[in-house]
């Protein structure tokens, strides 16, 4: 795991503004403006990422926002790995974690307010549909348990939303009109203390391309003691899945399955994580027999087939994932 350089826990000397906006961008083209309009004169530092082939997003845009700090990457580096960039390049107390297709309906206040509290290292705001609907079940959740996930691989929380796991897991149940504590804000949407990420190395860029990296994130905080918040006064309208259909469907289940097998290996017993790898190839099984009964899931199934053909080789511990990008929508939408 690599963190920015000039980070060090302690370094408070670099902190000349209150708030930096990270935002990583892979072909967000078309949604990368209103987020930008947005979110103008409400932080004091933005940097957009780029991970697209070609840096379509600097080129097009670079002089339209110049008050925008640009990195072009000739590559695809993953999510994790653009927002340690994105921080290396500021010099803010708090970073905002902002995705593309996000755009702020209010200013940052109450986020502020909130990490400014003793012992809060994060703090994330309501997310809305485009009708203005709360995108629950995904704005918060809690850290998911071994069955909580098991449920997950094996489509039971596709056929069985309101089952206790799933409520729990997806925090079905909360009043997103109040204020509370939570696991895990959504990483669309998530401010973050500075110091606190520096104390816990950044953002794990072994979590490559994307998925289960804000996961992983808010469980490493909340292991070094600290509290993480929500607050339903800092709002972003937010799109969702606006760049997945780009990828293959093969593509899209290396990433998300790779990103949930790291992050059981990191967090869970051995036995543990064995177990749920076991779970997840019987998932795969099971998904590939569904296509059997629905017309036109030949290139569907045929990625089940090569997906549990890398898991029962040990993927991802030997195998790396392709380039793809950060998407917050479930690979399987």
């Amino acid at each position: 795991m690599v963190f920015p350089t000039g980070l060090a826990k302690g370094d408070k000397a670099r902190m000349n503004s209150p708030v930096a906006a990270i935002i990583v961008a892979y072909h967000s083209q078309e949604v990368l403006p209103a987020c930008l309009e947005a979110l103008q004169g409400k932080v004091e530092q933005t940097v957009v990422i780029d991970n697209t082939p070609g840096q379509a997003c600097v080129r097009m845009f670079e002089n339209t926002y110049s008050w925008v700090h640009w990195i072009g990457n000739a590559e695809n580096r993953g999510f994790a790995t653009a927002v340690n960039q994105g921080i290396a390049a500021t010099d803010s107390k708090f970073v905002l974690m902002l995705n593309p297709d996000c755009e702020l309906q209010t200013r940052l206040d109450a986020l502020i307010e909130a990490c400014e509290a003793e012992q809060v290292a994060a703090a994330g705001g309501l997310l809305e549909n485009q009708d203005g609907t709360a995108q629950a079940g995904f704005t918060a959740r809690s850290l998911p348990t071994p069955w909580m996930l098991a449920f997950e691989v094996l489509g039971i929380n596709r056929v069985w939303k309101r089952n206790p796991l799933n409520r729990r897991y997806r925090l079905l149940d909360m009043d997103l009109t109040r204020a509370n504590e939570v696991e895990q804000p959504a990483g669309a949407f998530l401010m973050l203390r500075r110091l606190a990420l520096a104390e816990i190395g950044g953002l794990d860029e072994q979590f490559h391309p994307a998925w289960f990296e804000d996961v992983d994130l808010c469980h490493r905080l909340r292991e070094a003691g600290y509290v993480i918040r929500y607050t339903p006064d800092a709002v972003a309208r937010h799109l969702g899945g606006h760049a997945v259909h780009n990828l293959s469907m093969h593509s899209r289940l290396q990433a998300w399955y790779g990103g949930l097998l790291h992050y059981a290996v990191k967090h869970y017993a051995l036995g543990t994580h064995r177990w749920l790898r076991y779970t997840v190839l019987v998932g795969l099984v099971l998904r590939k027999l569904l296509c059997f009964f629905r017309i036109g899931k030949h290139a569907e199934s045929s990625a089940y087939s090569r997906m549990f053909r890398l898991i029962r080789k040990g993927f991802p511990e030997t195998q790396s994932a392709p380039n793809t990008i950060h998407e917050d929508a479930s690979p399987f939408a």
